[in-house]
């Protein structure tokens, strides 16, 4: 293990402010002093020091964060650039699971892996996705790029580009710029 800090992070936290002000029109003192904040911060470390001795380190804070938060991401590395945590609560993220970037996720949302049949394994995800409230994502399924997951949904199946998700169960609505008003432009 490489006893140097992997300062790679900085650049992908500095985008995750300007993509979090971007959504919030501006970012006050209060939401950088709050758990959302410091969790996505440092997930980044977590994430950039895969591999060094500073990865259990930052695990351990992750894992503190944790018990605070209740957000769950269970190691796992594979979130792109932009990431926006709505808001403090339960959310539970399989390890294994793959993330574009541009990604939005809320309280209550459950990623995980389905352990039988035809889509035994976890979600991919594309880019621009926002995953509402007390909605689960489940099995191996592929979630395309811009599509919105409406809160209280259940998804076990492939997701195409350009999609709203609604339901339980779910159904799936076409529509153009899916995810706009909830995942910023910048």
């Amino acid at each position: 293990m490489k006893l140097q800090l992997n300062r790679n992070y900085k650049k992908e936290i500095e985008y995750d402010k300007r993509f979090n002000e971007a959504f919030r029109g501006g970012l006050s003192k209060e939401y950088l002093r709050s758990y959302e904040w410091k969790f996505i911060c440092v997930y980044r470390k977590y994430q950039a020091n895969i591999g060094t001795i500073w990865e259990r380190f930052f695990r351990y804070r992750l894992k503190k964060l944790e018990q605070k938060t209740g957000f769950s991401f269970e190691r796992n590395t594979s979130i792109g650039r932009g990431l926006i945590i709505g808001h403090r609560g339960t959310i539970v993220i399989n390890g294994a699971a793959k993330f574009g970037s541009y990604f939005f996720i809320t309280h209550g949302v459950t990623v995980g892996r389905d352990i039988r049949g035809k889509r035994a394994g976890v979600p991919t995800f594309g880019d621009r996705v926002c995953i509402r409230a007390n909605s689960t994502v489940v099995g191996n399924v592929k979630i395309g790029n811009d599509v919105l997951i409406a809160p209280n949904t259940f998804v076990n199946f492939d997701v195409p580009d350009h999609s709203i998700v609604i339901g339980n169960p779910a159904k799936i609505i076409h529509r153009e710029n899916a995810t706009e008003g909830h995942i910023p432009e910048i």
